[in-house]
């Protein structure tokens, strides 16, 4: 993993998202590229009517502003952790901060963009409403074919310590771990769970235990029993009772729309983990 894309706003929230890269950049000794997404201005408001020039001109220059303010941060964080900035042509002697805007629609741009990333990191919960951490997930996970890892909106003193992987035996969850495997192999402890009644046919917990630990993983596997709760619900507190600071996971296994129909477990995860979420498709 040594190229990382950090879609980045000036947030409050970003800082964890921030603290996140630094610590993967250590591992690595990445590159991670903050990117600013300038939206475009609408021509046409709601009600079908052209916007003024004048108009467009004062909505390009918030535009600006707002990616000005975002790089402050973005350089304020970085000094304050004594991280080095440069390009992408930096030579690696510990992490390397770099900077890019990118005019156009942030699901669009990010699904587009991250493609040449090894993986792509993206905060949760930002204040700003017109800050959609949906659509960029979804532009991640659907259009980059690259791995997303989805940071909450507090910071965690580790991450990647304690992995656990939510195994429902899916070809979705397989590439995760697979993409997973450089901090599979740094982490001190890997567990698998799988949920009793969730998932798809396929090899069980302790076969992937097994494989991983061939790999030279410690690693421990065990189902759990959801009772009352959803596989999502029940994964998480798995998580908290184990202590994990990451949790790899297959995204959508099933169609996205059965999900926002009726729910699911990623939905939860992505809505709801208090820990950094791996995932991909």
């Amino acid at each position: 993993m040594k190229t990382i894309l950090l879609p980045f706003y000036d947030d409050d929230s970003a800082s964890a998202t921030f603290d996140a890269g630094v610590q993967i950049a250590s591992l690595f000794d990445a590159y991670v590229e903050g990117l600013f997404v300038l939206r475009p201005p609408q021509i046409i408001d709601g009600e079908g009517i052209v916007l003024a020039d004048s108009y467009l001109s004062q909505l390009k220059e918030e535009g600006r502003r707002l990616g000005d303010r975002a790089k402050a941060r973005f350089d304020d964080l970085g000094a304050k952790k004594g991280i080095a900035f440069g390009s992408l042509e930096t030579p690696a002697q510990g992490p390397v901060f770099g900077w890019c805007e990118i005019e156009g629609l942030e699901g669009q741009v990010i699904g587009d963009y991250g493609r040449i990333f090894d993986l792509i990191l993206i905060g949760r919960d930002f204040g700003h409403p017109w800050v959609d951490w949906h659509v960029m997930a979804e532009g991640a996970l659907f259009e980059s074919g690259r791995p997303m890892i989805l940071t909450p909106g507090t910071p965690h003193t580790s991450l990647g310590e304690h992995v656990v992987i939510a195994w429902n035996n899916s070809a979705e969850t397989a590439r995760t771990v697979a993409f997973s495997m450089p901090l599979l192999t740094r982490a001190k402890r890997v567990t698998v769970v799988g949920v009793e009644g969730w998932g798809v046919p396929g090899p069980g917990v302790e076969q992937l235990g097994a494989h991983l630990a061939r790999n030279g993983i410690h690693v421990e596997a065990h189902m759990i029993d959801a009772g009352d709760h959803s596989p999502g619900e029940a994964l998480l507190d798995e998580c908290t009772a184990l202590d994990a600071d990451l949790l790899v996971k297959g995204a959508y296994t099933r169609s996205r729309l059965r999900q926002m129909i009726f729910g699911g477990a990623t939905r939860h995860i992505l809505a709801q983990s208090d820990i950094p979420v791996i995932m991909s498709r």
